[in-house]
């Protein structure tokens, strides 16, 4: 049965996790999740991405902060929250010698009101595996299973960790259709992913995690946005970059040349090109090479982490300092 009421179905509040030893995986992050999105943690290996999703998934107590899924603790309340949600590991364990089918059987009893086996065998593309011994499966294939346990017990709220790992393309693709399909069909999915054009073509919003703190978080156009566009051309013959106009009158913050290949970034795209090119026009050359595009997620993620870090060393260095 569906849930009813909360408009969010996860909410985080100043979620903190530290491991022995004293390290703390996740700094106080807050981000809550609407029923039917799809939401992306992203972040660079060691960003806290999977130690606040087990904590989601109620793996493991916070060591402070609140977290609430479907309008309960996961893991105090793991009774209440357990049948109604689907979890897909980094790795999943799976015994060698059982078939693809009796794997799926055996997981099916022990979720409540579980799907047919077949039937999600056949969502993940494994219908002709059934009777394929797990230890013979690819590394993809065993992602797909991995998938196709996690939808057994038709889940409201869908965890995805890594999810199209050792995916070819095709499989890539098919998941990505599949993860469309159930967030359309009123399924929450929060996903973790290495893959940036695999949130930029699944994700509602996403966060980016940065040392255990979240560093920048919105939709992927909003994200995106925040970073500098930019314009590359080749200088024409006979120019050199201080022949180019005002730089700083057409809204652009920063530049580089390589050789004769000049790179604009801006926050003003449209202003920026419609200046160079009335420039070329008017001086009567071709800006050859031209490529004039705004920020991708990549760049966005990359201008973040490394903004993020340049904040981190330089409150290290305050403290040292201070000291």
């Amino acid at each position: 049965m569906r849930a009813n009421g909360h408009e969010h179905v996860i909410e985080v509040t100043d979620l903190r996790r530290v491991y022995g030893g004293g390290f703390e995986a996740v700094r106080g992050i807050d981000f809550s999740v609407r029923r039917g999105e799809v939401f992306a943690l992203l972040g660079t290996n060691g960003a806290g991405k999977t130690s606040t999703v087990e904590l989601l998934e109620g793996l493991a107590a916070p060591a402070g902060g609140r977290v609430r899924v479907l309008g309960h603790d996961p893991y105090t309340e793991r009774a209440a929250v357990r049948p109604r949600t689907g979890v897909m590991l980094q790795e999943g364990g799976f015994p060698s010698e059982l078939t693809v089918a009796e794997t799926a059987r055996m997981w099916a009893g022990c979720v409540s009101g579980a799907r047919p086996p077949a039937e999600v065998l056949d969502l993940v593309g494994l219908e002709t595996k059934a009777g394929v011994r797990v230890k013979q499966l690819s590394g993809g294939q065993r992602r797909r299973l991995d998938l196709a346990l996690a939808l057994l017990g038709d889940p409201e709220v869908l965890f995805l960790d890594e999810p199209t790992t050792g995916l070819d393309a095709e499989g890539r693709r098919a998941t990505w259709e599949l993860v469309s399909a159930l967030r359309d069909g009123g399924t929450t999915v929060l996903l973790t992913t290495h893959y940036l054009e695999e949130a930029e073509n699944l994700a509602d919003r996403l966060a980016i995690m940065h040392e255990g703190r979240i560093a920048a978080t919105g939709t992927p156009d909003e994200v995106t946005a925040a970073q500098p566009s930019r314009i590359s051309f080749e200088l024409p013959e006979g120019y050199l970059p201080g022949d180019l106009p005002p730089l700083g009158e057409l809204g652009v913050s920063g530049h580089e040349t390589n050789g004769r290949l000049v790179r604009l970034r801006t926050r003003e795209l449209q202003r920026a090109a419609t200046g160079l090119l009335v420039w070329a026009e008017r001086a009567g050359v071709e800006l050859r090479r031209l490529d004039v595009r705004s920020a991708s997620l990549e760049e966005a993620f990359l201008g973040i982490a490394k903004e993020a870090s340049t904040r981190t060393a330089g409150a290290t260095t305050t403290k040292e300092y201070a000291a």
